[in-house]
């Protein structure tokens, strides 16, 4: 009996020291769920600056949210991208930025390098991802690719490269011309560095380019009427703050007088110009979303390298070509990617 009493207390110990941890362990099983709901209950919010205008960006309406997708981000589920665009409008970026920082995005998304710019100039504390942008080290966005540092990161690209391939395309189709009118927006340093390298390639193909100033939709009229005074016989065509109708009109301004023309602009290629070497911008646009999601977890977008483009992609449009009576070499066919019917 004794010994039954002596053991009491011992067993009531036990039983009490389990209670606690049974208690302990509810407690941190009900703190991990609610944590989980709470993540799960999350909508992040994406500022997407569109170089093309909201309404007519393909790589907005496809290869991007297809980029989220792949990471598990679903819009109207767990993200919500706002869209802002000014096309023609350069001016107005900053105030675009400005709005969506106003909104709290999470993140922002940058296209091109004049918005890149705007964006970074505007919020020094909101992630930006940057995406169709050349040499952003010379252009001032980044201090450098491995360690960009600051709020910026993204993907870049070679422009130098395609505007000279894009240069000797044109060479190739039509041998003879010798002035080529190229279409540039001067005040964006990711077109006025490449260009100035595009200068020794030029002289090798025996063509002179010649610069046609073109910054907003307002210069269109004035750009076309300089480049039939330079007796032009074929254009290069940077991308532009233009519109989407304004891209219309320049094909159909370079069809109607018989220019041959390239771009690095593949939207270009499919409202009438001719050639565009440039490098995968969908998949550009896909791997965006790997950089939102690494963002969205926590990582600064100074610790993420810039990734640079590794693979490029021809886009004729053969329908122009018809248009132009010219007979597009099989040593061309048979290097695209891509053709427009």
């Amino acid at each position: 009996m004794n010994t039954l009493l002596a053991k009491q207390p011992r067993r009531d110990r036990i039983l009490r020291r389990a209670a606690t941890i049974v208690f302990a362990l509810s407690l941190l099983l009900t703190a991990s769920v609610i944590t989980a709901a709470q993540q799960a209950a999350k909508v992040y919010r994406i500022g997407y600056l569109s170089y093309l205008g909201c309404a007519d960006d393909p790589f907005l309406k496809g290869p991007f949210r297809d980029g989220l997708r792949d990471v598990g981000y679903v819009e109207g589920r767990n993200v919500v991208i706002e869209c802002r665009s000014a096309p023609g409008k350069t001016d107005r970026y900053p105030d675009l930025v400005a709005e969506l920082v106003r909104l709290k995005v999470d993140v922002l998304l940058a296209t091109g390098t004049i918005m890149t710019l705007a964006a970074k100039q505007t919020t020094t504390t909101v992630p930006i991802v940057m995406v169709y942008i050349d040499n952003p080290v010379a252009s001032g966005i980044v201090g450098n690719l491995a360690r960009p540092g600051g709020n910026v990161t993204g993907l870049s690209m070679l422009a130098a490269e395609m505007v000279q391939k894009n240069l000797e395309l044109l060479k190739e189709a039509a041998p003879s011309i010798s002035r080529v009118a190229v279409l540039i927006d001067s005040s964006n340093p990711g077109q006025t560095l490449p260009d100035q390298q595009m200068a020794a390639a030029a002289k090798i193909l025996g063509v002179r380019p010649q610069r046609v100033e073109l910054r907003t939709s307002a210069d269109l009229d004035a750009a076309l009427e300089a480049a039939l005074k330079q007796r032009a016989e074929a254009l290069i065509v940077w991308p532009l703050p233009i519109t989407q109708r304004d891209s219309e009109r320049l094909a159909e301004f370079a069809t109607q007088n018989r220019l041959p023309t390239a771009t690095t602009h593949q939207p270009y290629v499919r409202a009438g110009l001719l050639f565009s070497y440039v490098t995968d911008l969908a998949r550009q646009f896909r791997r965006a979303g790997v950089y939102v999601d690494k963002i969205l977890k926590g990582t600064k977008p100074g610790d993420i390298p810039v990734e640079q483009a590794d693979k490029y992609e021809l886009l004729i449009n053969l329908k122009t070509a018809k248009a132009l009576r010219l007979q597009i070499p099989q040593s061309i066919l048979a290097r695209a990617d891509e053709f427009i019917q």
